[in-house]
């Protein structure tokens, strides 16, 4: 039996204690707390009275206080107690859970501070607090830290926090067996310790109400944590029984705790998340109500009681309108006052409908959060489909096309199976034999793990050589990687990530091995890297890299052609969003330069809220740069109409209507079952803005989305959006999506380009196709890679042409050789492959094969 350490005061104090402290730092302290702040003493001095005399902290918050954080009953936090204002930071060190402090003097006012119990918002130490995350006080007092963070029922955290305090055996970290095993025991041994300190006459017993209540919401994480939604409801109604009669503070929290379960329960015995059909989707008028409503009107129930005390809470609200369409009483049975009109979901332009077909193309998959390569990996000109998974218990699939075009899961011969927990994946050819290779990273968000890189051995299996290749030296918690070549000698090297330690950069030296130079080149700082892309984005031929971080300023390294690299995000005027995530390079608006998009990653419903009722945005948004041509960038963000508040996680770009300009797909979410916010399809309109077209696409998934690739599948000319959807833990599992293009008349061409002295993928090397029609010349570009830092996309080159191409032109350069070819009147809407340094291009012939019919 593995050893757990502290566990057993762990079980009921883990939800109590709102931080988790390390006792000789007290500054790095982290927690959440509630605020009120008047603008005078006088009036100060009688609030406080009043929250004495057992008044509502959270109404007094919502209706007096000046401090934007009243909007959302005067939570702040998770926040460090070294960022606070030192009047704030002592008077919190010295206060226990629940307690009041005195009136405190501030420069916006005075102030009263109350520390949150766990219960409304447990500090998540899976990430540092940051000052986009650390509310309002970290921002003097601006609206810019009003975020209001998901309310959390997931288990997730509770599940992280006991790994971290658990004595793991050493082999567990390179062991994926004993890993999974190692999380197992976790999960049972704190339920028993909790279970036992809960049954009657326990001796070890919480004494407290607060303490009680907190150990039953405990409970309810636990059981959510596997999808056990009634056991989990059970112990939140004993939580709420103990609230009624003695900790009236909790009875909102646990309104909305109880609705959101009900809410999840509904989602589970409705199969919703096995077959989700349309009935995940955020669409203007709803189309399948579920069959059983039982707990959905009991969710409904209970968000009608949680706004009643706090009608302006825009998470509640949103969850409320999700709940009546999945009743089939939405918008009609909606209280005017909450509804979210079905105007705000209406696309303001008009696509094709994608439907999803991946059961009917063989796609039956179901997992937790991970990753996705669509590519092809046995050269037999059919795009293959490989997915991962966050649970640390499930194994990678491979599914690999047949002839008639149905997907064929064969990871167990393939060698993937057993390839356990991970989060993200990528395609490469490190070693330049023609066979696509596949990079594995683990330990996002929770602790430092082993990569693996899965040789392929060209006869449809892989095999592990991270020993052998030196990737298996330094253990990272990663989720984000990008292959390229930084010294142009023709085989990619690797730059990883890292969220717990210095990024690494891995020179190929040629004979499957790797060593890192890091350090030497000027790229092992220290952040929460979160994506990563690469690009020559100042046009030199050389590679520079971006590192998108979650909290603070993301890294711009400038290749300086000699094995070192210069950091220059500020000064080229690309910093980042403040809270970043998915990040790529593409040429969004057709000039020829690699233009810079970072995704902003703001854990709020709230957030997701205000972009469709056109409310202000108070967390970070998303960036787009548009390249200068000169080595620096412009923010353009506002001006194309990207300028939201979003969680996006796993996302990537595409072309859905050849017309030549790339569009994305933004998957968001967050662990807990209460983050419902539909993934977004924003259309490009001729590089001048992006629309969302994600109502009339059919393409707003509600659930967690992951990884997403654009790719051609049933090869007609058109790309398919094949998406991991998934959450955090093994009670949000996900079936995967595939939506199908309808298709929208345009021409194209598929370019897949095979290096000689450049490295073997192309990795870097751009195509410039020149279309003529109807006497006008467009030039379109693209560069060869993945796409997106989270889902990847075939290596081909998918390019659309608009309508009507009388004759399309091809050029090629090649970052090795720094050789172009030219290669004129091409023809369209057709494969060809280009070799480096050839004379002329191969056509390839590609049978259409069907997806299957339509849903």
């Amino acid at each position: 039996m593995i050893r757990l350490k502290g566990l057993a005061a762990a079980a009921v104090v883990l939800a109590v204690m709102p931080v988790f402290t390390h006792p000789q730092d007290q500054s790095q302290r982290v927690l959440s707390f509630r605020i009120i702040v008047l603008e005078s003493a006088d009036e100060a001095e009688r609030v406080r009275q009043q929250l004495l005399d057992g008044a509502n902290i959270l109404e007094l918050a919502q209706r007096l206080s000046v401090d934007p954080s009243g909007r959302t009953g005067g939570l702040v936090g998770p926040v460090a107690l070294g960022d606070l204002r030192p009047q704030l930071r002592d008077v919190l060190q010295r206060l226990r859970v629940g307690e009041l402090s005195d009136v405190v003097p501030l420069p916006t006012g005075f102030a009263i501070l109350k520390i949150a119990p766990g219960i409304e918002a447990r500090a998540d130490d899976t990430r540092a607090a940051t000052p986009a995350s650390s509310g309002t006080i970290m921002t003097a007092l601006n609206a810019g830290g009003a975020v209001k963070y998901v309310f959390d029922l997931s288990g997730y955290t509770e599940n992280v926090v006991s790994l971290r305090r658990a004595a793991i055996p050493p082999d567990a970290y390179q062991n994926f067996a004993t890993f999974c095993q190692l999380r197992r025991q976790l999960v049972d041994s704190a339920r028993s310790l909790l279970d036992k300190a809960l049954a009657a006459g326990s001796s070890t017993a919480p004494t407290t109400a607060l303490d009680r209540a907190q150990a039953y919401f405990l409970q309810a994480q636990l059981h959510a944590y596997r999808g056990e939604m009634a056991a989990a409801i059970a112990s939140l109604e004993n939580a709420r029984r103990i609230a009624d009669t003695d900790v009236p503070d909790l009875r909102l929290q646990l309104d909305q705790a109880l609705g959101v379960a009900h809410l999840h329960k509904a989602e589970i015995d409705n199969r919703v998340l096995h077959e989700p059909g349309a009935r995940c989707l955020l669409l203007e008028k709803p189309e399948q109500p579920f069959a059983n409503t039982a707990d959905v009107v009991k969710a409904i129930e209970y968000f009608s009681r949680y706004l009643a005390g706090m009608p302006n809470d825009l998470e509640v609200r949103w969850l409320l309108n999700l709940a009546h369409m999945f009743a089939g009483t939405y918008p009609d049975k909606v209280p005017g006052g909450q509804l979210v009109p079905p105007s705000a979901f209406s696309s303001a332009e008009q696509v094709e409908r994608f439907h999803d077909v991946a059961p009917r193309a063989g796609l039956v998959s179901v997992a937790s959060a991970g990753g996705l390569i669509v590519d092809d990996f046995d050269n037999d000109g059919r795009l293959d489909i490989v997915t991962s998974s966050l649970d640390s218990c499930d194994g990678m699939r491979f599914f690999s096309r047949t002839a008639d075009g149905r997907f064929i899961e064969r990871a167990a011969t393939a060698g993937l199976a057993d390839q356990l927990g991970s989060l993200n994946i990528l395609q490469t050819d490190y070693n330049n034999d023609g066979a696509l290779d596949i990079l594995v990273l683990r330990g996002a968000w929770e602790m430092p793990l082993r990569k693996s890189l899965l040789r392929n051995n060209g006869n449809g299996t892989f095999t592990d050589v991270t020993v052998a290749s030196g990737l298996a030296g330094t253990l990272t918690g990663t989720q984000s990687a990008v292959w390229t070549d930084v010294d142009n000698d023709g085989f990619v090297d690797l730059f990883v990530g890292v969220e717990d330690g210095p990024a690494q950069l891995f020179r190929n030296r040629g004979d499957g091995t790797f060593e890192d130079i890091a350090a030497k080149a000027g790229v092992a700082r220290r952040a929460f890297n979160k994506g990563v892309a690469a690009a020559d984005y100042d046009n030199d031929g050389w590679q520079d890299l971006y590192v998108s971080n979650l909290g603070g300023v993301n890294f711009l390294y400038r290749n300086n052609h000699d094995g070192t690299f210069t950091e220059s995000g500020r000064a080229a005027g690309a910093p980042g969003p403040g809270q970043g995530f998915p990040t790529w390079f593409f040429d969004y608006d057709n000039d020829g330069h690699p233009d810079l998009f970072a995704a902003s990653f703001v854990t709020s419903v709230d957030e997701a809220a205000r972009a469709y009722l056109r409310l202000p945005r108070n967390g970070d948004g998303l960036k787009l740069y548009r390249n200068l041509g000169d080595g620096s960038f412009e923010d353009v963000t506002q001006q194309v109409g990207l300028d939201k508040s979003l969680m996006v996680m796993g996302s990537n770009f595409g072309d859905i209507d050849n017309d030549g300009y790339l569009d994305m797909y933004l998957g968001t979410g967050n662990p807990s079952y209460a983050a419902l916010v539909p993934s977004l399809l924003l259309r490009n309109n001729a590089g001048k803005s992006f629309v969302d077209v994600t109502g009339s696409s059919g393409t707003g998934e509600l659930h967690k989305g992951h990884g997403v690739a654009f790719a051609d599948l049933d090869n007609d000319g058109d790309e398919e959006i094949v998406f991991e959807v998934g959450g955090a833990t093994p009670g949000d599992v996900h079936a995967l999506r595939l939506f199908e293009n309808p298709g929208h008349g345009n021409d194209w061409i598929t370019v897949k380009l095979v290096g000689v002295k450049t490295n073997r993928p192309a990795f870097g090397a751009r195509i410039t196709a020149t279309v003529h029609a109807k006497g006008t010349t467009r030039s379109i570009h693209r560069t060869v890679g993945s796409g997106g830092s989270f889902g990847a996309s075939p290596l081909q080159q998918h390019i659309g042409l608009g309508p009507g191409a009388e004759r399309v032109d091809l050029e090629v350069w090649w970052p090795t050789s720094n050789t172009r070819q030219r290669f004129p009147a091409i023809g369209k809407n057709r494969f060809v492959e280009i070799t480096e340094l050839a004379r002329d291009y191969v056509s390839v012939e590609r049978t259409p094969l069907p997806l299957g019919k339509r849903n």
